[in-house]
């Protein structure tokens, strides 16, 4: 295999990973806040349900994870896992980075000072008014380098892909240096990935300078 062809198939490898990140994110993000509000609820079985939900997340291996995901529907329930591979390693990730979202997302609530809501109500919003224009600009900006190293994590976690057998770059880099004895695959699945984390690093900076006139 030359090296124009291995940089091809890795690159479209690496195209895959990309999904893998950017589906994981568009719903780990958002999710992970209704879980954190959740986890405040006022009803004590959902706060001890999230509770459980968040301590068995973060107590277990995400590769673990991701078996229980893809094979679960089969032995649980006899269902076919045909065409179940991709779902479910999409759905494996983003109840797992939820949960550590979940988690920055309450530190960053419970730094707000009570003061902070006070003043929301002398100036007569409601709770959600008050949450949405007062509290959480504040708690995106506070939480951000914690984001940064959550997500940077995430690149480097899609390799995990591996263990449903989807071909990602990592997958690639595995098969193609066993079927070709050469370390080469694997110098350019780090330089993809370093690029990758670069470019995340960066565009995460970019956005905590834009919030800067939270101070």
């Amino acid at each position: 295999m030359t090296l124009t062809t291995m940089l091809s198939t890795m690159a479209a490898g690496m195209a895959r990973t990309t999904g893998i990140f950017a589906l994981t994110l568009i719903g780990s993000l958002p999710l992970g806040m209704v879980v954190a509000l959740l986890r405040k609820s006022r009803f004590g079985i959902v706060r001890v349900i999230i509770s459980v939900y968040i301590a068995v997340i973060r107590g277990t291996p995400l590769m673990l994870q991701l078996l229980v995901w893809y094979f679960g529907p089969f032995y649980l329930f006899g269902a076919s896992i045909r065409g179940w591979r991709f779902p479910a390693l999409i759905l494996g990730f983003i109840v797992n980075y939820a949960a550590y979202f979940a988690e920055i997302y309450r530190g960053g609530i419970e730094s707000i000072h009570i003061g902070q809501h006070e003043a929301g109500e002398v100036l007569g919003y409601t709770k959600t008014q008050t949450f949405m224009r007062i509290i959480l600009p504040q708690v995106v900006k506070r939480i951000m380098p914690s984001v940064t190293n959550e997500v940077i994590t995430l690149v480097k976690d899609t390799s995990l892909a591996f263990t449903l057998a989807y071909q990602e770059v990592f997958s690639l880099a595995k098969q193609i240096s066993a079927s070709q004895t050469s370390f080469m695959p694997f110098v350019i699945a780090g330089v993809f990935y370093f690029i990758a984390n670069y470019v995340v690093a960066f565009a995460m900076a970019r956005i905590e300078k834009g919030l800067d006139y939270y101070r």
